[in-house]
């Protein structure tokens, strides 16, 4: 394949680039919309299916299982994934892999235990694992242009941020609004098989941000025709000259240090973002002005409820209980949106960062540095200093316009977590960029697969285990304060062996995207 010169100006996107980007786009934003649904579903969903409190062991048990577990299986089938990635081609996997993780975010709505909650938040993970892979090799092989490659992949990653605020939208929408939405129920022929699940819990917000997983299936139904495949792929295919994909190729003499380093790097920025940033929705009903609009608005729903002429103390007790629950969900999915919009702004400024003549060791470390100083500082002061809030962003749409979405609040906290998120969430952006100049274009799936899947999702997602088991031995009376230590203690220490590692990561070659 001839070189595009370095100083040629590319030539506009034509309709077929622009759709790539969009369904780019739309994946890399619903991958992560996907993942972070599981902190701002995981405490109700947990408390109805378990039927455990917060301080209950059995609840952090679950907390742990539902971050770990799904990711040992996104880990191991998501590097198949990037194996058929090689074999079988880069928009084929892209498209049944967005397929699976869509359908299952669907049907854990209708989830009646925990353990069916859990099997489809594995295969989620696994659609998740297997598109981030595809995606980025194929993006990387369809704009052979440098400049343009790197910016079509570093801008399309940004759209995983968007996701996130996303996520946190809908989830505040399904709490304000999913009284009218339809009740969720299991078919008759299916209860004796699943169960059923309780009346008082058919409109439970928790089964609707898990059952929007499902748009993003919908354009891609659309769109996928119009797709075209990796030319670079498709042409040594061809040619016949497409090598056979291993992972003992990963660990050659030229390639083992790259595969062990890339690995270890992404579990780390993974680490940090599940052992602490995503810990934040149980460490935002410790703060003390959410406990007193969580215990007003208790009093409120139980007067209402005598109004009514409600006296079962225990119902009204349950009434009061889910009352202040919606409160602090409500709370925590604006948390969500502020350190989503921090990440937002990583992104982007990590895409501009990609697109500089620094080595890239140190594009990392710009973002590594100030991260692993504000990490300890944000979660270990999280609730031990006063919260001040400066003022809220209301994201109102008028007077008779869509559903209240809730606010963006800018406190004391809420910018730590703006901080943290952009600094950490950033660094997803360099590993989808650097990864394909990693490895030749036979192994190039597979090891992306290995440093994001074995490494990012496998390894480094056990930092949200660890950091739930650790919560639980946290010398703390509250939930909150334990899981605030707690993640301060595993983000720190994870960054820390980021950066450290950061000094051993190779620098590729020119063209090695060509290889």
């Amino acid at each position: 394949m001839s070189k595009p010169s370095l100083d040629a100006k590319p030539a506009p996107l034509t309709t077929v680039q622009w759709l790539i980007c969009t369904i780019a786009a739309i994946g890399f934003a619903f991958d992560i919309y996907e993942l972070l649904m599981l902190p701002l579903i995981a405490r109700p969903a947990i408390l109805e299916l378990g039927g455990f409190s917060p301080t209950d062991p059995g609840f952090k048990t679950w907390v742990g299982r539902l971050f770990y577990i799904p990711a040992v299986a996104g880990g191991i089938f998501g590097l198949l994934g990037g194996y058929l990635t090689d074999r079988l081609g880069r928009r084929r996997v892209l498209t049944w892999s967005i397929l699976l993780y869509a359908f299952s975010a669907f049907f854990a709505g209708f989830s009646t235990n925990l353990w069916m909650l859990l099997f489809f938040r594995c295969l989620v993970f696994v659609g998740v694992c297997v598109e981030f892979v595809a995606a980025v090799a194929w993006l990387a092989e369809l704009f052979p242009d440098p400049k343009r490659r790197e910016a079509v992949l570093g801008y399309t990653q940004a759209f995983s941020s968007v996701g996130g605020l996303l996520v946190a939208v809908a989830n505040g929408i399904a709490i304000t609004s999913g009284a009218n939405f339809p009740a969720i129920a299991i078919p008759e022929f299916l209860t004796s098989l699943v169960g059923t699940i309780d009346p008082v819990h058919q409109h439970a917000p928790w089964r609707y941000t898990l059952m929007s997983g499902l748009i993003p299936a919908i354009p891609l139904i659309l769109i996928r025709p119009f797709l075209p495949e990796s030319p670079v792929w498709a042409q040594k295919r061809e040619a016949g000259t497409l090598k056979r994909p291993t992972i003992a190729a990963l660990f050659a003499p030229n390639l083992w240090r790259t595969t062990i380093v890339t690995a270890i790097g992404f579990a780390c920025t993974l680490g940090v973002a599940f052992g602490a940033i995503q810990q934040m929705p149980q460490i935002v009903p410790g703060l003390a002005e959410v406990q007193a609009g969580s215990k007003k608005a208790s009093e409120a729903a139980v007067a209402a409820a005598r109004e009514k002429g409600e006296t079962n103390a225990d119902k009204l007790k349950a009434i009061g209980g889910a009352a202040a629950g919606r409160y602090s969900q409500k709370i925590a999915s604006e948390y969500t949106k502020m350190q989503e919009i921090g990440g937002l702004v990583g992104r982007f400024l990590m895409a501009a960062v990609l697109a500089g003549a620094i080595a890239w060791g140190w594009k990392l470390r710009l973002f590594q540095i100030p991260g692993m100083i504000l990490t300890p500082l944000v979660f270990w002061f999280f609730l031990r200093i006063p919260n001040t809030t400066f003022f809220e962003i209301p994201l109102e749409w008028g007077e008779g316009g869509p559903p209240f979405l809730g606010t963006i609040p800018v406190t004391t906290m809420s910018v730590g977590m703006f901080l943290v998120g952009l600094f950490t969430v950033g660094q997803l952006s360099f590993w989808g960029n650097y990864l394909p100049h990693a490895y030749p274009v036979h192994l190039r799936g597979t090891g992306e697969s290995f440093a994001a899947n074995i490494g990012g999702r496998l390894i480094g997602t056990m930092a949200a285990f660890v950091a739930a088991e650790l919560a639980a031995k946290m010398p703390y009376e509250t939930s909150p304060l334990q899981f605030s230590a707690a993640a301060a203690i595993v983000g720190t220490t994870v960054y820390v062996i980021g950066f450290i590692s950061s000094f051993f990561l190779e620098e590729p070659a020119a063209d090695s995207h060509e290889h």
